[in-house]
């Protein structure tokens, strides 16, 4: 069961693959700043995590105005996820968590999902500036996508 509201996040460190390369992207860096928007995915270059992240790109002004900072989180490989993002036009950064870290600290794990072992449940998270989960939703189904104008009230109260 995902982390539930109230929760305090956990500050984990993630891979983030550009033109310049590897860096690395701590989320607790925001806390006390700006809240946070965590979109976990299953899997880079499938159907239903492209429409959902090509979907918040077409309406990230939506988040940006409430100040909140989105990540897309997936257990593909840095480099898989830039990939995909430059094919996709996916214009936030996309997040590597290959060694597992967050999907585990967030309790957001697939055992499986078509024969592969531990990736992302779709997932969604809004983060307020104290770093505390103020909306928490997650999918034991991934063609399941978040409620985004749950996510935009949420956000527009944190």
């Amino acid at each position: 069961m995902a982390l539930s509201s109230g929760s305090l996040a956990p500050s984990v460190t993630l891979k983030h693959k550009t033109a310049t390369g590897l860096h690395d992207v701590r989320l607790g860096d925001h806390f006390g700043k700006e809240p946070l928007v965590l979109l976990f995915f299953p899997l880079a270059f499938t159907g239903v995590c492209t429409q959902e992240m090509c979907g918040v790109t077409e309406d990230l002004s939506a988040y940006t105005t409430l100040g909140a900072k989105v990540y897309a989180i997936s257990v593909d490989s840095p480099f898989a996820g830039e990939a995909w993002a430059e094919k996709n036009k996916i214009t936030f950064p996309v997040l590597s968590d290959f060694n597992r870290e967050a999907i585990k600290a967030y309790d957001v794990v697939c055992p499986t999902l078509v024969g592969l072992h531990d990736v992302a449940k779709r997932s969604a998270f809004v983060i307020n500036k104290d770093g505390v989960i103020a909306y928490s939703w997650s999918s034991e189904d991934p063609k399941n996508l978040p409620i985004f104008e749950e996510i935009k009230k949420a956000l527009a109260t944190v």
